[in-house]
C-alpha cells in the first residue's frame, strides 16, 4: 500500500486524535493543515520559503494543470515533485471541485462531466477515467476520486443523485487506477442532508481506500451546518484511515473538525489573504493598511519563528501593501502558512499533552 496511517495519541474527551500518516514522500505529522498550490506552485512563495513554514503536505490541481501546461509535460519532466521542486507529500484533487465552481461552464451526464474552459474556450471532457489517469500522470502520493459536488442550497433529490453517481464514479476511479504508489483516496458527498451523508459514507467505505475525505463542504453554507454535517460522517468512516476535510482552513472549523475526528485540511486562505494585504495573528485577521500600522515597528507576532516576522516591522510591512510591491505577497503568505502550520500542529500537540479539550473550549462558545 502507497500510505498508511497510525493514531499514537487520542483525546479521551472528544474524537480528536494525533496520528501519523506515511507517504512515499516522507510522514505527515496529523491534524495538519496542507497548503493548497493549484498550478504546481503555492502562490507567492518559492518551495524552500514553503518548507520554512513547516508546511508537510501541499495540494496540486488536475482540472488546471490539465490544462496548463499538461499533464504529458508534467510527467516528462519526472513528475509533479520534480517539476515543482517539492520533495514532501503532495496531493491532487481530481477536478471534481471544478463540478461545482464552473457551474455556468459545465454539463453532467453519468459518464462525466464537459466543460467550457475559461482560459481558452475549448471543450474539456473530464470522466473518471481520465481524472485517474491525469493524476496517475502528475504523481502525487495521494489522488482523489472524481465526484459530483453539489451546490448549496440544493434539493434533496438533486443531492441524491449527485450521491449515487459519486458512488458509481468511484468504482471507475478504483478500476482504471494504475499505480500501486499512490494512494486513492475517496469523497463523501450528501449536501446537508444527514440521511444522505450516511447513506455515501456507507457506500464510499465499500471499498478499502487509504482513506477517505469528506466534501461538498464550504460550497456556502453556515459554519453550524459544516459542522453537522463532519459531526454525522466521521462515526461512520473507519477509525484507522485518515479522514480529509476538503476546502477547510479557519479557525474554529479545524478546531471543530478535529474534535470529531478530522486528520486534514487544506484551503486557499493563507496566500488568498496575503494578497489583499490581510494578516492572519494569533486567530485574528488584520488588515495592514490600515492607518495604524504605517510606524508600528514591532513585527507582526513577536511570538513567530518566520522569516517575514524575524526581520520585518508591520510597517515595513504596511508600506509594501500600500506601494503594491510584490514583495508584500511573499513576506505576508510566508506568515499567514506558518501561522495555520502552527494552529493546526498546536492542536495536535495539544492532544498529545491532554490539554486539546480545554482547547477546544473556546470554540465552543
Amino acid at each position: 500500500m502507497a500510505c498508511s496511517f497510525r493514531v499514537v495519541r487520542r483525546c479521551p474527551h472528544t474524537q480528536a486524535r494525533a496520528g501519523i500518516f506515511y507517504t512515499p514522500h516522507g510522514p505527515v505529522l496529523t491534524p495538519t493543515f496542507m497548503p493548497v498550490g493549484t498550478l504546481a506552485t503555492v502562490k507567492g512563495v518559492t518551495p524552500e520559503q514553503l518548507a520554512s513554514t513547516g508546511a508537510q503536505m501541499i495540494l496540486a490541481n488536475t482540472y488546471h494543470l490539465h490544462e496548463q501546461p499538461g499533464e504529458e509535460i508534467v510527467q516528462h519532466c519526472g513528475g509533479l515533485h520534480r517539476f515543482m521542486h517539492w520533495s514532501g507529500p503532495i496531493l491532487t484533487d481530481s477536478g471534481g471541485f471544478q463540478v461545482f465552481s464552473l457551474s455556468s461552464l459545465r454539463q453532467i451526464t453519468d459518464e462525466g462531466v464537459t466543460f467550457r474552459s475559461p482560459r481558452n474556450g475549448n471543450l474539456i471532457h473530464l470522466t473518471p477515467e481520465k481524472s485517474i489517469q491525469i493524476q496517475n500522470a502528475l504523481g502525487a502520493d495521494v489522488i482523489m476520486a472524481f465526484d459530483e459536488c453539489p451546490p448549496y442550497p440544493a434539493h434533496y433529490e438533486e443531492v441524491k443523485r449527485a450521491v449515487y453517481r459519486t458512488y458509481h464514479w468511484l468504482g471507475r476511479c478504483v478500476r482504471a487506477h494504475q499505480r500501486a504508489d499512490q494512494a486513492l483516496f475517496g469523497i463523501v458527498q450528501g449536501g446537508v442532508y444527514p440521511q444522505l451523508r450516511q447513506l455515501s459514507a456507507q457506500q464510499v467505505t465499500q471499498y478499502d481506500l487509504p482513506g477517505y475525505a469528506i466534501g461538498g463542504v464550504s460550497v456556502g453554507e453556515p459554519p453550524e451546518l459544516m459542522h453537522k454535517i463532519v459531526q454525522t460522517v466521521t462515526p461512520w468512516l473507519p477509525p484507522d484511515k485518515p479522514r480529509y476535510l476538503m476546502g477547510v482552513g479557519t479557525y474554529r472549523e479545524m478546531a471543530l473538525a478535529i474534535a470529531a475526528g478530522v486528520d486534514l485540511f487544506d484551503c486557499v486562505i493563507p496566500t488568498r489573504l496575503a494578497r489583499h494585504g490581510a494578516a492572519l495573528v494569533q486567530e485574528e485577521r488584520w488588515n495592514l493598511k490600515n492607518r495604524a500600522f504605517q510606524r508600528d515597528e514591532r513585527p507582526l507576532d513577536a511570538t513567530c519563528p518566520c522569516y517575514t516576522c524575524q526581520h520585518f516591522s508591520r510597517a515595513y510591512l504596511s508600506h509594501l501593501f500600500r506601494a503594491r510591491e510584490l514583495l508584500g505577497y511573499t513576506l505576508l503568505s510566508i506568515h499567514n502558512i506558518t501561522e495555520l502550520m502552527r494552529f493546526s500542529l498546536g492542536l495536535r500537540q495539544a492532544i498529545i499533552d491532554g490539554t486539546f479539550a480545554e482547547r477546544l473550549a473556546v470554540y465552543e462558545r
